[in-house]
């Protein structure tokens, strides 16, 4: 796979680890609950810590990595953010639109999966991609407790 290739699929994925730690922190600042908001801060520092793993695969293939989210994840978390308000900060309505985030997130890992990586930067986004499938379970989990 040429290099161009393989940082697209490396920035891609960038910004969704954007959007999940900036819709996980609004998550946590939007709900009560302090143990939901310490999972949510834990997933936001995760991505973050993601991020940064990717950013550092970015510029090992060349060129200048993604520092941003996308527009769609800026676009779910302002809707994020008109849920909370209109639901009072409902644990079980943000854990959904949390949740909702983390489907986004698995897909994308999925289809970066499906590329062809070289064998180091699968080996890290396969890693990346269990610990997104145990977030997201983890999210479902409370939401289903909230509800």
């Amino acid at each position: 796979m040429a290099h161009e290739d393989a940082r697209s699929v490396v920035d891609e994925l960038i910004q969704t680890c954007r959007d999940g730690e900036q819709g996980f922190r609004n998550a946590a600042e939007a709900v009560e609950d302090p143990a939901a908001q310490r999972l949510f801060r834990t997933y936001a520092d995760q991505r973050a810590q993601f991020a940064a793993e990717l950013q550092a695969e970015a510029s090992r293939l060349g060129g200048d990595p993604e520092r941003s989210g996308s527009i769609a994840g800026t676009l779910h978390r302002g809707w994020m953010d008109v849920k909370s308000a209109a639901t009072g900060g409902r644990l079980s309505s943000i854990a959904a639109e949390a949740e909702r985030g983390e489907d986004s997130a698995k897909k994308a890992y999925e289809k970066a999966l499906r590329a062809s990586l070289p064998p180091d930067l699968h080996a890290l986004v396969e890693r990346q991609h269990a610990q997104v499938k145990q977030a997201h379970d983890q999210v479902r989990a409370l939401r289903d407790r909230a509800a």
